[in-house]
């Protein structure tokens, strides 16, 4: 059983570290990623400050990863229609837009719970 726990916990570590690879690298080389984190922190930091109650601060909180794994979602997403050729392609087109979009859908929903959020404290 040890033998089985030890190997799991490896396999565990192990894609911790990619998925920490893949942050870093989505850092490096995504604009929109940094945009995103940095208007993230702002955020979290607003909503902290605000008395706002623990379930706004967790959706606020929860809505800004959701938004950054969108971002790193869309960003895998252009990458690989990029490899997959320099030619237009609709199809390729189509996935890029729709990851966007996606992106997109978070951010508005993140804008949308601030409204909500603030109109409950006037």
């Amino acid at each position: 059983m040890s033998g089985f726990v030890l190997r799991e916990w490896r396999r565990l570590m192990n894609r911790c570290l990619w998925s920490w690879e893949g942050v870093v690298a989505i850092w490096r080389e995504e604009p929109s990623f940094r945009f995103w984190f940095v208007l993230n922190i702002c955020s979290v930091g607003l909503a902290f400050w605000l008395p706002l109650s623990t379930e706004g601060r967790a959706l606020i909180v929860a809505l800004g990863l959701v938004l950054l794994a969108a971002e790193a979602l869309n960003t895998g997403v252009e990458a690989a229609v990029d490899r997959s050729g320099m030619e237009y392609d609709a199809l390729g087109k189509y996935a890029k837009d729709a990851a966007s979009a996606g992106v997109a859908l978070v951010a508005i929903a993140a804008g949308l719970a601030w409204v909500i959020l603030i109109y409950g404290l006037l």
